[in-house]
Formats: C-alpha cells, sequence, structure tokens
C-alpha cells in the first residue's frame, strides 16, 4: 500500500495536534471487503486542494504505521470536543474501515463483536443488532447511534443501521454515556458513522458469489458536482439460501450524500439512507438439559409461512459553521422511519423422550415508528485564565412517535417430529388489530469542557440534563396515561499525559437507564422512575514507536441501582429496589511486528453479578442475589494476524472467544462459550481489480449467539457443514472487485 501525505505531517502528532480535531491528516487507501463476498474500495484523499497546490505530495510506503485507528485521532463518541482517545478519560476504540475489510465483516454487529468487550446479543426479535458490553445488554443499556444521531429501540427493538458497505468507521465508547446521549447506555455506547463526499471521483463495484447460495452486488461512487457541489452514492444486495433449513435471507441499502461547500467557514450536507431486510425466519434451536442435540443443528421448526422484514429510513440536514478562529456551531436536522413485520412461531420445546417438539407463541406484530429532531451545539477553543480551555454547550429536542398492532395473547400450538416434520401454516385464533400508540418528547442541554491544568495535566467534565414526556393510548378500549421523566448525568475525569504519546486516566461517571423501552412503556412501568448507574474506570494509554502499535488497559466498576423487583412479602407486586453491578479489567493493542506480519488482540474480564433482585416463579418471590444476569458473557477475547507474503497479497486469520453465559438469571441452564476461526486471502490482480476469499468458522464450531425460554433455545451461529466433504469450502466465499 502506498500513502500521499504532506511532508510536515507526522504519524506520531504531537499532544498539541491531538488536542486540534481539524488538524490534515493523510488518509490511507482501504480495501473495503465485505463478509462473504469481500471487496476492496479506493477512498479518496481528504487534504483539501488548497493545501494541495501549495505543498507538493511526496510518496512514502506505509511500512510503519497499523491499519488501526491512532490513539490519537480525534473521535467525537467519547467526548462531543473532538478530543482523540489519548485526551479522553474513557475507554475508546475506533474500528476502522480497513480492518472491517480485513476481516470481511459484513453486517455493523459483527463488526462491533470484534471490540473489546463487546458480544453480540442478537435475535430477530431484537433485529439482530443487540450487543453485551460490562455486564450488561440489549438495546436500553447499550446504545446505538448513526451519524452521532441517537436511535430509539421500541419494544427492544433496533433494525438500522445494518450494512457495512456504507461504514467509514465503527467509534465504540464502554461505560455509562447519559452525560453525551442522555438516557440509556449504562453499558456503552456504537456510533456508525458513514461514509462522506469527497471531490476525488472513485467508484468502486463489487461482485460476490459464495456457498449456501450466496450472492451480492455492491457500487460506490463520489466525486465532485461542480465547485462547490460533491456527492456519495452507494447500494448494496446481498441474497442468500442460508445455512439452516428455509433459511433464506435479503438486504438492500442504498443512499447517499450531498455536500454543498459554501465557503471554507459553511459547509451542508443532505444524506439519506434506506434499508430493507428480510432476514432468515430461523428463531433458535431447542435445548435439552442445557445441551444440544447435533442432529437438529440445522433444523428450522418455524412455520411454513413465516414473514420477518424492516424498512429504516435516514435523512439528515447537518450544517458546520466556522464562525471564527476557535468557534464552531454545528447542527443537525434528522427525520428517521422505521417499520417491521414479524409473523412466526417463536417458541419451541423439546420433549427428548418423545422427539416431538412443542411450537407456542404464534406472533404477528407490526411496527411503525417515527423520530424527528434536531440538535445544536457550539464549540469554542481558546483559552481560560491563561489555560488552554476547549469548551462545547448545546441543546437537543426529538419526538417520537410509536405504533403497534398485534394478535396478543399470541395463542397458537402445534407439535411436530423433531427430525422429519411438514411445518404448516401460521395460524392463529387472535386477529391481528391495532394495539397501542405512544408518543414520547425530549429535550435536553448539555455541556463538556476541557480544561489544561499544566501541559500535561488536563481536567475533562461534562453535563447534561434531559426531560421526557411520555404519553400512551391503548387503541383497543382508548384509554390513556402518561409519564414524565427527568436525568440530570455528568462525568469527571482527569488525564495526565506521562509523554505525548502516553497518558494515564481517572473518571466517575453518573448515568440512567429506563425500566423498560422507553418509547412504550406500559402503564405498570410508569409507576417508576429511571434506573441509576454510577461508574469509576482508571486506565493506561500508550502509542508505540512512531505509530507502530499501541495499547490500552482500563479497569472500571459499574453500580445499578433501582431495578424492578419482586415483593418477597407479596410477589405480586413489584419495588424499584433492585441493584446489580460490574467490575472488570480491560486489555486491546495492535502492533506492527515487521516481515509483512502486524497482530491486533484485545481481552475482557469482568464479574457481573445481581446484588439485589428478586423475580417471581410459580407465585413465589425468589432472590437471584449473586447470579450472573442472563446472556452476558464475562469472557470475551478477539485475535487478528495478517501477512503479507507479497507485493499485492494480503493473508489474514483470526479467532473470536465468547465466555459462558447463562440461559435464566437462575443460572440454572448454562450456555457453553465458544471459538469461532476465521481466515482471508486477498489478491490484487491488476491495479483496478481485487480478488478475495474468505473462510468462516474452520473448525465447524456449533455455538449459541444467545438464548431465550429460560435458556431451553439456542440461536445457533452460522456452521461450516459437516455435510459437506468441501471442508473449509463449505463457508467460503469469492468475491471480485473493480475500481474505476
Amino acid at each position: 500500500m502506498q500513502h500521499v501525505c504532506l511532508p510536515t505531517l507526522k504519524n506520531n502528532a504531537s499532544r498539541k495536534n491531538r488536542f486540534d480535531h481539524r488538524r490534515r491528516r493523510p488518509q490511507s487507501t482501504a480495501l473495503a471487503v465485505l463478509c462473504l463476498l469481500g471487496t476492496s474500495q479506493a477512498f479518496a484523499d481528504d487534504t483539501p486542494q488548497e493545501a494541495a497546490k501549495t505543498l507538493p505530495p511526496v510518496v512514502v510506503n506505509d511500512t510503519g504505521a497499523t491499519d488501526t485507528a491512532p490513539l490519537s485521532t480525534p473521535t467525537r463518541t467519547g467526548s462531543r470536543l473532538g478530543l482523540s482517545s489519548l485526551d479522553t478519560p474513557a475507554s475508546v476504540e475506533t474500528v476502522t474501515a480497513k480492518q472491517i475489510e480485513a476481516r470481511g465483516d459484513q453486517s455493523v454487529s459483527d463488526a462491533v463483536s470484534r471490540a473489546t468487550g463487546f458480544a453480540s446479543a442478537g435475535s430477530p426479535g431484537n433485529g439482530g443488532t443487540a450487543l453485551s458490553v460490562r455486564g450488561f445488554s440489549g438495546q436500553e443499556s447499550v446504545m446505538t447511534l448513526y451519524d452521532g444521531t441517537r436511535l430509539y429501540p421500541g419494544a427492544g427493538t433496533m433494525t438500522f443501521p445494518f450494512d457495512t458497505w456504507a461504514v467509514d468507521r465503527i467509534e465504540v465508547l464502554r461505560g455509562p454515556a447519559s452525560v453525551l446521549y442522555g438516557e440509556g447506555a449504562v453499558g456503552g455506547v456504537v456510533n456508525v458513522v458513514p461514509k462522506q463526499p469527497q471531490r476525488d471521483y472513485a467508484t468502486t463495484v463489487q461482485l460476490g458469489i459464495g456457498t449456501e447460495g450466496q450472492k451480492r452486488v455492491a457500487l460506490d461512487t463520489t466525486g465532485a458536482l461542480g465547485p462547490m457541489l460533491s456527492y456519495r452514492f452507494y447500494v448494496s444486495d446481498n441474497r442468500s439460501d442460508g445455512w439452516v433449513d428455509r433459511g433464506e435471507s435479503h438486504t438492500t441499502a442504498l443512499g447517499g450524500a450531498l455536500k454543498l461547500d459554501v465557503s471554507p467557514r459553511l459547509s451542508f450536507t443532505l444524506d439519506f439512507d434506506y434499508g430493507r431486510q428480510r432476514p432468515a425466519t430461523y428463531l433458535g434451536t431447542p435445548v435439552s438439559d442445557g445441551a444440544l442435540d447435533t442432529s437438529l443443528r440445522y433444523k428450522n421448526y418455524n412455520v411454513g409461512n413465516p414473514l420477518i422484514a424492516y424498512i429504516d429510513q435516514s435523512t439528515r440536514l447537518s450544517g458546520i459553521y466556522r464562525v471564527a478562529d476557535g468557534v464552531t456551531i454545528r447542527d443537525q436536522l434528522y427525520y428517521l422511519t422505521t417499520n417491521r413485520h414479524y409473523r412466526d412461531s417463536e417458541s419451541y420445546a423439546l420433549d427428548p423422550a418423545t422427539r416431538e417438539i412443542t411450537r407456542s407463541d404464534y406472533i404477528e406484530i407490526i411496527h411503525h415508528e417515527r423520530q424527528i429532531g434536531d440538535r445544536l451545539d457550539a464549540t469554542f477553543e481558546g483559552n481560560a485564565w491563561g489555560h488552554a480551555n476547549r469548551f462545547v454547550i448545546g441543546a437537543e429536542a426529538n419526538q417520537i412517535t410509536f405504533q403497534r398492532d398485534s394478535n396478543t395473547p399470541f395463542d397458537g400450538s402445534s407439535t411436530v417430529n423433531a427430525d422429519s416434520f411438514n411445518p404448516g401454516l401460521f395460524t392463529s385464533s387472535d386477529p391481528t388489530v391495532p394495539e397501542f400508540y405512544t408518543r414520547t418528547r425530549q429535550a435536553a442541554v448539555f455541556a463538556e469542557d476541557r480544561f489544561e491544568v499544566t501541559p500535561q495535566l488536563s481536567v475533562v467534565g461534562g453535563a447534561r440534563y434531559d426531560y421526557v414526556d411520555f404519553w400512551r393510548q391503548q387503541l383497543g378500549n382508548d384509554t390513556t396515561f402518561s409519564k414524565t421523566l427527568s436525568n440530570a448525568g455528568w462525568r469527571l475525569g482527569l488525564v495526565y499525559q506521562l509523554t505525548p504519546s502516553t497518558s494515564v486516566y481517572g473518571q466517575y461517571t453518573r448515568g440512567a437507564d429506563s425500566v423498560g423501552s422507553l418509547i412504550t412503556l406500559s402503564q405498570a412501568q410508569t409507576a417508576f422512575k429511571l434506573a441509576t448507574g454510577q461508574q469509576l474506570e482508571a486506565g493506561f494509554k500508550q502509542e508505540l514507536m512512531n505509530g507502530r502499535g499501541f495499547w490500552t488497559l482500563a479497569v472500571y466498576q459499574i453500580v445499578k441501582k433501582n431495578l424492578l423487583s419482586q415483593d418477597p412479602l407479596n410477589p405480586t407486586i413489584q419495588e424499584q429496589v433492585g441493584q446489580q453491578s460490574s467490575r472488570g479489567i480491560e486489555w486491546s493493542g495492535a502492533f506492527r511486528i515487521g516481515g509483512g506480519v502486524s497482530v491486533e488482540a484485545n481481552a475482557s474480564l469482568l464479574r457481573a453479578r445481581f446484588d439485589d433482585f428478586d423475580e417471581t416463579v410459580n407465585g413465589v418471590a425468589v432472590s437471584r442475589a449473586g447470579n450472573v444476569p442472563n446472556n452476558v458473557p464475562e469472557q470475551t477475547a478477539n485475535l487478528w494476524l495478517t501477512y503479507t507474503p507479497a507485493p499485492g497479497w494480503v493473508l489474514g486469520s483470526g479467532l473470536r472467544y465468547v465466555g459462558h453465559t447463562y440461559g435464566d438469571n437462575a443460572n440454572t441452564v448454562p450456555v457453553p462459550s465458544y471459538t469461532v476461526f476465521d481466515a482471508s486471502a486477498q489478491w490484487q490482480a491488476t491495479r483496478r481489480v481485487n480478488l478475495a476469499l474468505y473462510l468462516r468458522n474452520l473448525a465447524n464450531r456449533a455455538y449459541a449467539v444467545t438464548s431465550s425460554n429460560d435458556g431451553t433455545q439456542w440461536l445457533l451461529g452460522p456452521a461450516r457443514s459437516a455435510e459437506w466433504l468441501l471442508g473449509p469450502a463449505r463457508s467460503a466465499e469469492l468475491v471480485a472487485t473493480m475500481k474505476f
């Protein structure tokens, strides 16, 4: 690979340059290779044209820097101040487009689950995007952002963003983030940042085929439309027959952006994204006594006419105005829509003696969600009392409307043979009718500041106040109820620079979570206030040898209070007295060893527990204190090795490890740990054509991504079927990519 860079820039930026998020940095050409259908993609250099005219470019071989984002790279997820990771008193990590390509991760969930401490908790019921981190899981505790805008899960379901083709990078923040994004996110935040228009023309076409009937077509193009306008357009289409019976899927993502540069100080960008998904209608495999019958591994026990469909749209108008040196105003007006439709039998119970499976929960649910809002902030950079200071203040307001139609109470059942059966049709005596409608209005003010006490020591703090007005109407009987909620979150941290490339930090954070999905609160839940969370964290971060590598270490403790718990004396009554906690240690690093070899690795160890929590079992309140919350792994690790044996060739291999979990809060149904091995090979056949091969789950491990029904039903991860004699080719994809 080669980079075009300006001779005045250095890979190991000084602390002052890290603090200035507007500094110009060269951007490398990246190979955008995706899961099952890998690719390569060219990214245009983001150096302004005026700079290119005054400073001659110099071509250098990129043999020192790693493919990962350096700790000195500014982000906007760990702080609205645009600080680098080295300057942020929190655990911030960036998954770059190049990393996504090299590993062949097609979905956002797959890409994020390789970040430190993250594990997938996805299933069709939550849109396939739920994650677990730092002892907390689910859409309410691990927040998703798209281009900095918070997306509100409806009934615990989030379906966008999902495709990595349009992704420039994914930034993650581990730990409570209410000070930045409001209620929610006690576990962490995932911010998916899309590609932006570039003035240099570049077009990438991707064609792919694979096993299981996989087909992929994708296009990405960008360039200038006159002296002030630039554009970006992308589209990707994926089809597969699936690895389980009747496991067909089809997803389409398209969109783009227009950027208007009115002047060097003022610009506007209009973005639009559309996603349509028909994921596999596989809801899991029943297990008995916590053990998987491998003969059922490829069976799909859903009905014969199921439906799972998601349609998402996102429209955003953003403006940046640099009023004067050190003063920048940003605004984003956004409108988001989501429509979802589920129709399946979702619960399966296996009788190992008779080999019969009882299917229940014949569910049909339809969601209509609309979100409109605006976020405005102003950043001031200068001096305060003779010390460098950066300050941001802003406000945000939005309204979310949500309607659910369903056939509650979801009656219906059937019995089929576990080994051979007719899937039958979806039938329910309960009609699908409008169930309820909600309107949620949220307003917030926020502020952050970084004050440089000395050239080495800085104080970073922030605060946010949220006010939520919730209203719900039961459409069956036209009854209504409402609730107002508020929360003040804040963070205070210290960062000490031992050297320009090494820092230590400590911080205290307070955040909040809803007692349920915020925009679908039930009347019983409106009797309670928000759950609160607090975190203590300390860490060490260091870049090595002029950008050849870096490593980070973090230790933390999180305590979440005001969980809903059953009254031990009257199990029919819930009290907000529960408590859950976690504490752990996380390590991550990336190094270019030499000889064409580089390594990326991370590991997380934690202890997650219910400290005070009761739940009802057969009408009796049973304590779960001391137990691990269900579907929360306490160990995760990732490793990826890259080897460049010759010019134009890149070989990669890696593993993902997720520790065991429990399928129930009683911790009576353990779900085993798993390790998945992957591999890839890329060959640059010509200057414009790349070929990539991806191999997944080489050991053909049968593993559960998550579980449901108190651990008796496992959602299995994709397999390399042992029934195929092609061995590793059972899960291989071959992709051709052309750049123009």
